[in-house]
């Protein structure tokens, strides 16, 4: 059973790994080179789509490795799997104090609403994105580590 957690457990966060560094590397750069309305509406989509699903995949990743920390604790690994999940707790308090709010303003624009300084505001989301993604990116390489 615990090889099962450890199996999704690694799973759902390298998923979550390689959306979260496709964002940051594939599609922002992409919509950053369309005209600004298809760029911002780009964005907006994004952040609606994304912004839906990344609390329950951020979450639900902490709670697997959680699960496996626990489960697993009279195993070798398991502080690499605590460290992992540390890491982790860390990506959703960087979530929800850095780059929730703005996410959740940038969702709501249009061409026709949106702030004078909405590129600044993603620049600034994407800085704090890059943050993220070395964190999970962390967290997800001590994972793949506890197993060997």
């Amino acid at each position: 059973m615990l090889d099962a957690l450890e199996v999704v457990t690694i799973v759902v966060v390298g998923v979550m790994v390689g959306v979260e560094f496709s964002v940051a590397f594939v599609l922002n750069p992409i919509f950053n080179a369309l005209p600004d309305d298809s760029n911002q509406r780009a964005r907006s989509h994004g952040g609606r789509m994304l912004g839906a699903v990344m609390p329950f995949w951020y979450i639900g990743s902490l709670v697997l490795a959680a699960l496996w920390a626990v489960a697993g604790w009279h195993r070798h690994g398991t502080g690499l799997v605590v460290i992992a999940a540390a890491l982790l707790i860390l990506s959703v308090i960087m979530s929800l104090l850095l780059l929730v709010p703005i996410n959740n303003r940038g969702k709501t624009w249009t061409p026709e609403n949106r702030p004078e300084d909405w590129k600044e505001q993603m620049n600034r989301w994407d800085r704090f994105h890059y943050a993220r993604v070395a964190v999970i990116i962390a967290a997800f390489a001590l994972l793949a580590a506890a197993l060997a």
